[in-house]
């Protein structure tokens, strides 16, 4: 009896903690998309990025040094530094950089694509498995819903066709956002969630200060022309979007399937519109809130769980 007692409690408390984390990726990656709004509009956008998972990493990586974690071992840090740049590098950095033109809320209904491509890419690996009939058509709605959104206006009433590269580079985060955390879930990787996030974020913030390096921002770059706003924003980043939130993100990836964590997908754009709207008032046109309606019943139908 007391053996099922603590089995039933044990459920309980994982049930517990898996339901915190959501909550936690669902709301502080939904503000994640107005800090970074914020922060990019006086600092350099890799630089930001990167300094801001170098520092949460670095920190987080000797704290749990301290506490007698182990070393991950060379498979582990090789595994980790590619998750790291396709999730930090082509995924975070991308949206970073687009925000300095785009709209907050803009970003995020372009990212919630997410779960379409990772439907995609895990049917396109080994022994992946063909998507189920909702999936495709999920995809498809999907796909149209970003195909009305980029035909008119964005939400700032600016022609998107000015800036193209900037829609290009959000669905593209996507992309790489979807390949790093398969690459995560099937490759091998610290037993520690924690210990993961903390590699992953040293590496993909390594990555991103190369390209920031290369593009000739640090030399550039002035203390003096940062706003406070945009310092706020970017401590708000390290605390809330990497310590708390990225961990979170890496733990749910060991404790839950693929197709419930896309969940978040849809979740987010909701509060970064809002967010968007009542802090930086964001609006949004006609055009965009049937894109983004049809967008997010794309997702939906996407990761709809599959019937035997």
């Amino acid at each position: 009896m007391k053996l099922k007692m603590n089995i039933t409690t044990r459920a309980v408390s994982l049930r517990t903690l898996i339901i915190v984390a959501f909550a936690t990726v669902y709301l502080f990656w939904g503000s994640t998309y107005l800090a970074i709004r914020v922060a990019v509009e006086t600092m350099p956008p890799f630089l930001l990025a990167g300094a801001r998972f170098v520092i949460a990493g670095v920190l987080l990586f000797g704290w749990l040094r301290l506490k007698g974690m182990s070393m991950p071992d060379r498979k582990q840090w090789f595994n980790a530094a590619i998750a790291g740049v396709l999730l930090l590098l082509g995924g975070n950095g991308l949206v970073v950089w687009a925000e300095q033109t785009v709209s907050s809320n803009l970003a995020a209904l372009l990212v919630a694509l997410t779960p379409v491509w990772f439907a995609l890419l895990d049917w396109s690996r080994p022994a992946g498995k063909r998507p189920a009939l909702h999936t495709i058509l999920g995809i498809v709605v999907g796909f149209g819903g970003v195909a009305l959104l980029v035909s008119g206006h964005n939400s700032s009433g600016i022609a998107i066709s000015k800036n193209p590269w900037g829609v290009i580079a959000l669905v593209l985060a996507g992309f790489f956002w979807a390949s790093g955390s398969l690459w995560s879930r099937y490759h091998a990787k610290p037993e520690s969630p924690w210990m993961n996030a903390a590699v992953q974020m040293i590496c993909g913030g390594a990555s991103l200060l190369v390209v920031s390096w290369w593009r000739g921002e640090p030399a550039n770059f002035q203390f003096a022309r940062v706003s406070m706003q945009s310092w706020f924003a970017w401590v708000y980043l390290i605390i809330f979007g990497s310590w708390i939130g990225f961990s979170a993100y890496v733990w749910l990836l060991k404790t839950t399937t693929p197709a419930r964590l896309a969940t978040y997908a849809y979740v987010n754009p909701v509060i970064a519109v809002l967010l968007g709207r009542l802090i930086l008032g964001e609006p949004l046109g006609q055009r965009a809130v049937w894109a983004a309606g049809i967008i997010l019943i794309g997702v939906v139908i996407t990761t709809l769980p599959k019937r035997d």
